[in-house]
């Protein structure tokens, strides 16, 4: 996959967008986000490992006026599907916006290794199997849960980060090596 994807459709709906913010008209996706005013949200881009897969993506899915393209969420989506089915949902946005407000957080472009994204039933059910620390109803069941690690950075940093960011729940795994995030209520744990 190339290493950036521009659509043209999104080049289309951003000049749209573009114009209507000129009229006065702003984004509700852009105060979602951040609190931020249309026009100055960094792009959302992520360079991602998925470790189970073997595979790699690095994907702009989203301007900087907050327009989404949508080849590039299908693109994160597949990397995020669940290894043991090979089955795909479609992410929770939110989730995704976290992990990329954790990464540029954490300096921004830093490769990202994924160690879970999206769980399919059957998978979350063989590691209840072995594990009593598996949700029965676990978000990543729901495409709204990642569970990561970052290289050039401890988890310990990492889990710091993400809590300083509440966006969403933090789970610290030290000795299987990776955090957990989601897009469900602020908690924490581990």
């Amino acid at each position: 996959m190339k290493d950036t994807m521009l659509c043209r459709r999104m080049f289309l709906k951003s000049s749209a967008f573009f114009a209507a913010t000129l009229l006065g008209a702003k984004s509700a996706f852009a105060k979602i986000v951040d609190g931020n005013e249309a026009g100055t949200l960094a792009e959302g881009k992520l360079s991602l490992y998925n470790l189970n897969l073997n595979e790699r993506l690095t994907v702009t899915y989203r301007n900087a006026m907050g327009e989404y393209c949508q080849e590039a969420l299908q693109a994160l989506n597949w990397l995020f599907r669940c290894h043991y089915t090979n089955e795909m949902t479609k992410m929770d946005l939110r989730v995704i916006e976290y992990l990329n407000r954790l990464d540029n957080t954490l300096g921004g472009n830093n490769e990202i290794h994924i160690i879970s994204g999206y769980r399919s039933p059957a998978y979350n059910a063989m590691l209840r199997s072995k594990s009593k620390g598996v949700a029965k109803d676990s978000l990543h069941m729901k495409g709204r849960a990642i569970d990561l690690a970052i290289p050039s950075f401890g988890l310990d940093q990492i889990r710091r980060t993400a809590l300083t960011l509440a966006a969403g729940g933090v789970g610290y795994y030290p000795q299987p090596g990776f955090v957990h995030i989601d897009s469900g209520n602020f908690r924490t744990w581990g």
